[in-house]
């Protein structure tokens, strides 16, 4: 439920950033009869990006033995390739997202092209989302629970989304994304132990010192119940992991977060006015 909920909440706010931005410009430029045309564009994108996440759920539940380790491994360790490159894009070239958008509304010389636009932008994010959810999944989670996790965190988004729209520029996302940004690289670490783990035992490597446990739980709220649940979606806890597992997060999330760290103090080093990531001005 906690993996569900920071990806749809992430990414589901980056989508309401895009839409944002296109109203809010259409505004600015007296184009708000072709609101309808971003929502149609919107509506087809997350109508296909959800068949596509049905169909491929259905696909990968219906597997088992070495091909649906084989396969829970490589989602495992795509999802986590394609979150690393996001975090690091997203904070790179958030401010000339707006931009961007802007031009290509310029640009747009008929409605249809507007519904393009929104839905390339929004089906970028959506197979995205769908792809980490997938990546993410854990036999432990029931349905019910993954899909009121991912849920929140979609509607949460909306909310934020709603509120950078009517707020502008006076609405910071800064904070927001830093912190989620450092999450999202504990979850990806998290993804990268459980590809190594799929993998592992689709290889058949078992024994001696590397592919023993580290640690065995057996009681207590880290090896069973809610808590368990939610420290393994949202940061990739296992009560009983092999030392290559653990070994695999721990390098990840070391390097990782020190170059997200550093690049982040390199950006910010310069005393500048406090600005939104986006503006959807």
């Amino acid at each position: 439920m906690s993996s569900a909920f920071l990806i749809t909440l992430r990414e589901g706010l980056e989508i309401s950033l895009v839409l944002a931005i296109l109203f809010g410009y259409l505004t600015k430029t007296n184009r708000g009869s072709d609101f309808r045309h971003v929502w149609i564009g919107s509506g087809i994108a997350v109508l296909v990006c959800l068949v596509l996440g049905v169909v491929i759920n259905s696909a990968v539940g219906g597997l088992n033995g070495k091909v649906e380790q084989a396969v829970e491994g490589a989602l495992a360790l795509a999802a986590c390739a394609v979150l690393s490159w996001m975090v690091f894009w997203m904070r790179g070239h958030a401010r000339g997202i707006g931009t961007e958008l802007r031009q290509k509304i310029d640009g747009a010389t008929t409605t249809s092209a507007l519904s393009i636009i929104a839905f390339v932008a929004v089906t970028r994010e959506g197979l995205e989302t769908v792809l980490f959810l997938l990546g993410s999944r854990s036999a432990t989670t029931t349905t019910s629970q993954f899909t009121v996790g991912g849920l929140l965190g979609l509607v949460i988004a909306a909310i934020l989304g709603y509120l950078v729209y009517v707020g502008g520029n006076r609405f910071n996302l800064r904070m927001f994304f830093n912190v989620t940004g450092i999450l999202l690289i504990f979850f990806a670490a998290g993804l990268a132990g459980k590809a190594v783990h799929e993998l592992r035992e689709l290889c058949g490597f078992e024994g001696g010192w590397l592919f023993s446990s580290l640690w065995d739980l057996q009681s207590g709220p880290l090896a069973t119940g809610n808590i368990y649940d939610f420290l393994k979606g949202l940061l990739g806890w296992h009560n009983s992991p092999e030392r290559l597992r653990v070994i695999t997060y721990v390098v990840y999330a070391s390097t990782v977060l020190t170059l997200y760290l550093r690049n982040n103090s390199s950006t910010t080093g310069v005393t500048k006015p406090a600005t939104p990531v986006v503006s959807v001005e």
